[in-house]
């Protein structure tokens, strides 16, 4: 179960520096990061609509960080909750 629990906080950080790349790669109203690196910002790499696609993809992107953050948020309370032992009242005999 933990393995898991690890797997995910992998992919969850994955998420996170997917998601700051292609918010960095979009335009700005300036010029972008791309063209800090000498691109030119009429050239495309996804074709005429590439705007539109890096908007869909990082709301989507954005999406599953949301659901993710909440999700391993709740499983991270789940697994640091202790234990509580099932105790019968009629079972503690009383000293009196």
């Amino acid at each position: 179960m933990m393995a898991l629990y690890f797997i995910s906080i992998t992919f969850f950080l994955l998420l996170c520096v997917v998601l700051c790349f292609v918010i960095l790669i979009q335009e700005s109203k300036t010029s972008g990061l791309g063209a800090s690196f000498g691109g030119d910002t009429s050239d495309s790499l996804f074709g005429t609509s590439t705007p539109d696609v890096l908007k869909k993809f990082t709301g989507w992107l954005a999406i599953a960080f949301l659901t993710s953050c909440v999700l391993l948020s709740l499983w991270t309370t789940a697994i640091g909750r202790p234990q509580v032992p099932n105790l019968n009242p009629y079972s503690i005999e009383k000293n009196s």
